[in-house]
């Protein structure tokens, strides 16, 4: 049996023409110019079958004709089960017979939305194709111009057809593989079976729509839940003080609770002090120091005041009058080093190859401020200070080999390492003031590299280059001279000189002031000592303009007793400092003086002054220099009056109480804040 595919259309186009050849011929048979095919109809009542002769259309037939329908009796046709894929209940089985029918190969429909009931009466109308249909010997098949639309996958059983009229076209029967007969229309878009070698699919699959993927669905709760939680996180966070401060909402805990002022205009530019302005006179300042400068716990004071801007001495006591500086001392040194040295200046540390092999020399440059902090570590004490583990990785790099002894050569310092004039106490082995002064150690040579008040080491040069011999896994070999020209492993420098001057001041350390006056004696030629840095620091200032008739000085630190200084001098100094840009030489090079001054009650050692009520009124408005021994107060800088004008003063205390002597002095210095004073 021949096999023939289901026409793509199953609208026929009919022929017209008058010619009645459906009783002329019997079923199947073949005339000269036409033939006959009948297609069995299922569906009638008492099991009858309707065949439709379908009359062979050719040119020459002139007309078109209503086909006439014949209904006979047929033999029972044998009914098989209904496969699980078709749409209609399964019959009863009987015996097959020889079918009598032309099986046509099932197609699979293309599915759309919405089937279209009334395409085969349009399509009638049209004559854009014909079907191919199933002969024992295969015919010319025409060309097909249009796919069909199928229909929806839910299909009802077909009514039975009735006879057409005389106006009507007989609907095309469709011949399924089971040898079922359905109206066209009722098997478009039936899903056809799958080969005989595959399972049907299920029962419940045949007239229910396949369901839908949850993929979406699920997919769609998820984001949705996600969201909802952000949503609640960010209400949740947005609800924090901290972020709903940072973010300005409208109910965070700083929020403006009136009208937002309108924005006011800014000018980004630094004014200094009012130089144009009435200052202080005499009067009016001698009137407002009166009581504080009077004060018994002062003792013996003497002092100055001036206006920076017109260097006019605004207020005098005893000025001239030369009394122990204590570390007010250290602001000659600084302004002797400003102005002759320049303020990129940077001290070295070396290391060196030493005379025999396998051995290396610690070379001092005068640097006490070289860190023993791990790399990436600043030091609080010194800011931007070399590292000890910087030299060290040089070395190693420089070397590649052994390195089996690290000798010290401190050669750079003469003299003695202790200036006349010094209370013992204050060099002994575990003091917080002062170490022997020699041109290379670690952190000052305390113990403790970030605490100031740290006890210092009897031999901090020795004590580093043990440290630098442990890192190099070699030993300690004694001191030495390098060779000249001897090449350099590896070399670290410390910071520029006004940021050394400025560690200096702040903490009032005594030893990195009296290295810097060796250095000072370096620059000018002189004898790194105690007694040739005094030398040199008391010969720039005076080559500098400045009188410094009275001043004597042992040390660059100010320990020692036998120093003697006029607040005068003190101030004369700071005034040029503070002086407008442009009136003075000097003022530039001496400016990043006043920068190292510690900040009544914020930094160095002011940091906690200023807070008795008597003096609150200076804090940070203050800057000045302390200075501290047995029996002597003394402190010198700059403040601001209430009309913005800056005075310089300088007040020494002799004869008076450590702690009582400091407050009466701050009071001092408070005044001349609040004083407008004319």
């Amino acid at each position: 049996m021949k096999e023939c595919c289901v026409p793509e259309n199953d609208v026929p186009m009919w022929p017209s023409d008058d010619k009645d050849t459906s009783s002329a011929e019997p079923k199947g048979t073949k005339g000269e110019s036409e033939a006959t095919v009948w297609l069995p109809m299922s569906g009638l009542a008492n099991g009858k079958t309707e065949e439709l002769a379908v009359p062979k259309v050719t040119p020459e037939s002139g007309s078109w004709f209503q086909p006439v329908v014949e209904v006979e009796e047929e033999p029972d046709v044998p009914e098989t089960p209904t496969p699980q894929w078709s749409a209609f209940e399964p019959a009863t089985p009987v015996e097959p017979e020889a079918p009598k029918t032309v099986f046509v190969q099932p197609v699979q429909p293309r599915r759309t939305d919405e089937p279209d009931w009334e395409q085969f009466d349009r399509e009638a109308a049209t004559p854009a194709r014909e079907h191919e249909l199933a002969r024992p010997e295969p015919r010319p098949e025409p060309p097909q111009d249009q796919p069909r639309r199928p229909e929806p996958s839910r299909v009802d059983p077909p009514a039975p057809a009735p006879v057409p009229s005389a106006t009507m076209h007989a609907r095309p029967v469709r011949i399924e593989p089971a040898e079922e007969r359905f109206d066209s229309e009722a098997t478009v878009g039936i899903q056809q079976p799958e080969p005989p070698s595959q399972e049907p699919p299920a029962d419940d699959a045949e007239s229910a729509p396949a369901p839908k993927p949850k993929r979406k669905r699920k997919a769609l709760l998820i984001t949705t839940l996600v969201v909802v939680l952000l949503l609640a996180g960010m209400g949740g966070a947005a609800a924090m003080p901290k972020v709903s401060n940072r973010l300005g909402l409208p109910w965070a805990p700083n929020a403006p609770k009136g009208e937002i002022p309108k924005p006011a205009g800014v000018t980004r530019v630094l004014h200094g002090p009012d130089i144009n302005g009435a200052g202080p006179t005499k009067e009016g300042l001698a009137a407002a120091l009166a009581g504080p400068a009077g004060a018994p716990d002062l003792g013996t004071l003497t002092g100055t005041v001036v206006d920076a801007a017109t260097g006019e001495v605004l207020w005098d006591k005893n000025s001239g009058t030369p009394l122990t500086p204590a570390s007010t001392t250290k602001i000659l040194v600084v302004a002797a080093a400003l102005l002759s040295m320049e303020h990129g200046t940077q001290f070295s540390t070396k290391i060196v190859q030493g005379a025999e092999p396998g051995t290396v020399v610690l070379v001092a440059g005068g640097d006490p401020s070289l860190t023993a902090l791990p790399l990436g570590t600043d030091s609080p004490l010194y800011p931007g200070a070399a590292h000890v583990d910087d030299l060290v990785a040089q070395v190693k790099k420089a070397v590649g080999g052994k390195i089996s002894k690290v000798q010290l050569d401190i050669s750079l310092f003469k003299g003695p390492t202790s200036a006349k004039g010094w209370d013992p106490e204050d060099t002994a082995a575990g003091n917080t003031y002062m170490a022997p002064v020699l041109p290379v150690m670690a952190d000052g040579g305390r113990t403790d590299p970030k605490n100031d008040h740290s006890p210092r080491v009897a031999n901090p040069a020795a004590a580093l280059t043990q440290k630098i011999a442990g890192k190099l896994e070699a030993q300690a070999g004694g001191t030495t001279t390098a060779p000249k020209d001897a090449k350099v492993l590896g070399e670290v420098k410390s910071q520029p000189l006004t940021e050394f001057a400025n560690s200096l001041l702040q903490l009032s350390d005594n030893l990195m002031a009296d290295v810097l006056a060796r250095q000072l004696a370096l620059a000018k030629g002189a004898e790194p000592s105690f007694t040739g840095g005094a030398t040199a620091t008391m010969d720039v200032l005076k080559q500098a303009g400045f009188d410094l008739t009275g001043v004597q000085i042992n040390d660059g630190s100010g320990l020692s007793d036998q120093n003697k200084i006029p607040a005068k001098v003190l101030g004369e100094i700071l005034a040029v400092s503070a002086a407008p840009d442009g009136k003075d030489p000097r003022t530039p090079k001496l400016r990043p003086l006043l920068a190292g001054l510690p900040v009544a009650g914020g930094s160095g050692t002011l940091e906690k002054r200023y807070g008795d009520p008597a003096s609150a009124a200076g804090r940070g408005w203050v800057r000045g220099k302390t200075g501290t021994l047995s029996g002597v107060n003394t402190l010198a800088g700059v403040v601001l009056d209430t009309d913005g004008r800056m005075l310089v003063f300088a007040l020494m205390s002799s004869g008076s109480d450590q702690n009582k002597g400091r407050a009466a002095l701050d009071v001092v210095a408070a005044t001349l804040h609040k004083c407008g004073c004319r």
